[in-house]
This record gives structure tokens, C-alpha cells and sequence, in this order.
């Protein structure tokens, strides 16, 4: 990791010596130094690893230094630059289950220390409750004395025993938290709820979508047919049973419709069952896996966005079959009722009688504009509102006092009789460890990194395409 570290600074020096005559006082102060943190990130695509990249390009635009700590996945492992110079640590820590990683509480605090140290983070953001590398991270950056935010995307019941856990070690992780950030109201009232938090300590910041990505273009639909679309990972939680149920009843009722389904899982091979069983091959269209730079493409063929999610925090799908222009048929579930306006969307209860009832509405009465659609979209969301608001957060919590170590105690003793003095346990520990990485590797002998030249990479590139 060392050499890809030292390779990576020779090749910033390199655009410093192409672009020298071109730029703007790259040593300017810059608004906060922060550092994403999640198992969630590329080559993996989802609705968390769309947000990490859109927020921290968008960060980047207004001026704040913004890297990205994830683990390695394959091959691809050190440091990475993708766009706009947002840097990437791909740490060397293993996947686990559903790419979260294996927790080792300690093991990656050493590496963790230097990173920060190296690129001079004051606040250290978080992301999604599975992500076992978040957890970790917040404990650790707590106890250096970083100002903490963590962003939940995802809801969790209160009954089943995968939940219990979850809501335990988000109880744990929350207790020394500066600041939570939800994506929806519903996904507020969850969070807080589970974690026992208090409520002025979380804000609601929806996501958003990139609508120069997603255009309608009509002339991609078959006239001919009513195409219905499905994106999805293909996973019960995402309510693919209700879908299977569904499709040979609206195949029966509609000669023309045609369904189009992207994605992947374990209940494809229930769909490829469901299609062989009732003759569907000309009906029922399964793409398999579809790369995020192809979703447009396949999004603007239909004309109805089916999401039949079992739980959702927001659902950014169905941002994004709006702005290309669909009507959306979805599950009435999670924080789905606050993305969309009445007009573009019909809400049917998790169950396949009720979806199919309004999936059959809306194809009878289908009766939309798509440009019209898309520009009502585009007012509604936009990433630059969510970094704007999102740094609101960032001002609230760098100047919040910092929180003496008896006071954190004091925070996880309220945990419960055992967890509490098992959680002080583990932060005292913590503190021990952090204490010996300051005496055999005090933060002196840490060499900083260099900052990648946004303002003169930006002029180049403007530039080369004005001579272009």
C-alpha cells in the first residue's frame, strides 16, 4: 500500500509540473477535510454507493477535500483516483457477507490513524448500518477526538432476531455519534427509535439524482407494447415473490405488455421458473446484471416502473425511472410515499393482489408526459441541495465542544445492565490502543499527503477541451 501511496503522489506531482502555468493557488484553505466511510462503494453498485460518489463529487465542487476509506474488492486494493481527484482507499480488509466487512474491532485502527492523519481529516462521515467498516470508523475516530456523522439508509424492525442485533450495535455505534442523517422522515422516526436517540440529534436529507443522466427519450418505447420495468436486485427483501405472483395474471389480462427486469440474485432462478412454467420467454425479458452507465438505457424502453420493495428507506429507483419519463407503481413501504408526488406514482400494500390491482390501473389509464416528468423531477432533487445541506451538518458538528472520555463512558453505560459495561469495556480499550499508536508512531513521523490539484486540474481540463 506504501508503494501505491508513493506511486500516486509521483503522479500528482507529474499534473503539478503539466498544469503549473495553469494553477490557481491549489493552497487555498478548503471548507472541511472529510472522509467517507463505508463497505459500500465501486465496483459494487447500489443506492449507497451512488450517494457516496454523487455527495463527495459534489463536496469536492464547493470546495472541501473529500476522500473515500472502503474495503478492497479483488484486485482492486491501495488508493485509487476516480473523477474530479476523489481519492479512494481500498484498505486491505475481506468481505464478509453481502460485502460488508469481517469485523476486527482493532486491527484496522493503525491503518485507519495514518490515513487521517496522512490527509488532515477533521470529520469523518459514515454510511449504511450494515457496513461493519462504519461501525469500526466511528468508534475509532471518537475516540482520536474526530467530530463524527453517520448516514443511515436503510429500515429495520424491532421483532426478528437479525433486527435485535442490528438495533444493538446501532444503539452501541450511536451513543458517541455527533450527528445522524436520515433520507427520509420514516427512516428518522426508525433510526431514533432503534437507537434511542434524541431527535434533535438527526436531520432528514433525501436523496437526489443526477437528471443529466436520466432523460427520457420516447422514441425508445415500442409502440406497440405496454413495457413494464424492473430494476432490482433480485433478493426477497426486495419483494420479487410479489412480482412472480403478478406477472402471468398481468401477461392474461394484457396481451401487450411486456416486462423488462434487470438485476440479479438468488430469485432469478424463481423468475426463469415462473417464465418457463407459463410459456413467457416473448414476455417476461431478464437482462441479468445491468452496469449502472446502463440503466438509462434500459429505463427509457418502459413505460411503468414497477418497484415492489418489502422495505425502503427512500428507494432512488424510483427517482430515476421518474426522471427518464415512467410512471411508477410501487409498494406502499418505508419512506417510498415522501419521494414522489401523487400524479406520478400509485401505491399498493406488500401484497401481490393489491400490486396487481394498481399495476393493472395504471396501465389503463396510462396517461403521461415524459418531458414534463422529467423536468418536475429535476426541480424536486438535486445533489448540489444535499451537499449544501449536508455541510450545514458538517458546521453544526465542528463546533460542537469536544466530549471528555468519562462523559463517552457515561454515554455507553446507558446501553443496558451488561452491554453498557461491555461497551465501556471495549472504548477503554480503545483508548488504550490509540495511546500506544501515539507513542510508537507519533502523528510527526507521519508523512501528509499531497491534496490532488482540483482548481488547476479543472482549468486544464477546460482547456484541452476548448482546444479540442
Amino acid at each position: 500500500m506504501e508503494q501505491a501511496q508513493y506511486n500516486e503522489y509521483n503522479n500528482i506531482e507529474n499534473i503539478n509540473n503539466n498544469i503549473q502555468g495553469l494553477l490557481i493557488n491549489n493552497n487555498n484553505e478548503r471548507k472541511y477535510r472529510i472522509a467517507m466511510v463505508s463497505d459500500f462503494f465501486y465496483p459494487n453498485m447500489g443506492g449507497v454507493e451512488e450517494h457516496l460518489y454523487q455527495l463527495s463529487q459534489c463536496l469536492i465542487k464547493r470546495g472541501n477535500k473529500v476522500i473515500i476509506i472502503t474495503h478492497s474488492y479483488g484486485d482492486r486494493f491501495g488508493i485509487r483516483y476516480v473523477t474530479n481527484g476523489l481519492k479512494v482507499y481500498y484498505i486491505p480488509q475481506a468481505p464478509f457477507y453481502n460485502q460488508s466487512s469481517f469485523p476486527t474491532l482493532y486491527f484496522t485502527f493503525p491503518l485507519f490513524r495514518k490515513i487521517l492523519i496522512r490527509e488532515r481529516i477533521e470529520i469523518v462521515h459514515c454510511h449504511q448500518a450494515f457496513s461493519t467498516l462504519a461501525h469500526e470508523s466511528i468508534l475509532h475516530a471518537r475516540t482520536m477526538g474526530y467530530s463524527t456523522c453517520f448516514t443511515d439508509h436503510s429500515l429495520f424492525g424491532f421483532a426478528d432476531a437479525s433486527s435485535i442485533h442490528m438495533n444493538k450495535l446501532l444503539k452501541f455505534t450511536l451513543s458517541d455519534i455527533s450527528h445522524v442523517i436520515c433520507v427520509s422522515n420514516t427512516s428518522k422516526e426508525n433510526t431514533v427509535l432503534r437507537a434511542q436517540l434524541d431527535p434533535h440529534l438527526v436531520s432528514v436529507i433525501p436523496n437526489a439524482v443526477d437528471t443529466t443522466q436520466f432523460t427520457p427519450d420516447p422514441s425508445k418505447r415500442d409502440p406497440n407494447k405496454i413495457s413494464i420495468v424492473i430494476m432490482s436486485r433480485l433478493v426477497y427483501r426486495k419483494g420479487i415473490d410479489l412480482v412472480i405472483d403478478i406477472i402471468p395474471n398481468i401477461c392474461k389480462k394484457f396481451p401487450n405488455a411486456h416486462f423488462i427486469i434487470g438485476g440479479d440474485g438468488p430469485k432469478r432462478v424463481s423468475l426463469e421458473e415462473m417464465r418457463e412454467k407459463h410459456q413467457l420467454h416473448d414476455r417476461v425479458e431478464l437482462l441479468g446484471s445491468v452496469k449502472h452507465s446502463n440503466v438509462r438505457n434500459v429505463l427509457v424502453r418502459g413505460d411503468i416502473f414497477l418497484n415492489s420493495s418489502l422495505t425502503e428507506a427512500f428507494c432512488i429507483a424510483i427517482v430515476e425511472a421518474a426522471s427518464c419519463g415512467l410512471y411508477v407503481v410501487s409498494t406502499k413501504v418505508g419512506g417510498v410515499p415522501e419521494v414522489l408526488p401523487p400524479h406520478m406514482i400509485s401505491l399498493a400494500q406488500p401484497k401481490s393482489d393489491d400490486l396487481e390491482e394498481k399495476l393493472t390501473e395504471a396501465i389503463i389509464k396510462l396517461k403521461i408526459n415524459p418531458m414534463e416528468t422529467h423536468e418536475e423531477v429535476r426541480s424536486m432533487y438535486d445533489w448540489n441541495d444535499v451537499a449544501r445541506r449536508t455541510e450545514t451538518v458538517y458546521d453544526i458538528i465542528s463546533k460542537a465542544p469536544k466530549v471528555p472520555f468519562i462523559e463517552r463512558l457515561r454515554r455507553f453505560v446507558g446501553c443496558g445492565l451488561w452491554a453498557g459495561k461491555l461497551n465501556c469495556m471495549v472504548v477503554a480499550l480503545d483508548s488504550l490502543v490509540y495511546k500506544f499508536l501515539e507513542y510508537y508512531s507519533p502523528k510527526e513521523d507521519i508523512d501528509e499527503a499531497f491534496d490532488f490539484p482540483i482548481e488547476g486540474y479543472t482549468q486544464y481540463k477546460n482547456n484541452q477541451l476548448k482546444n479540442n
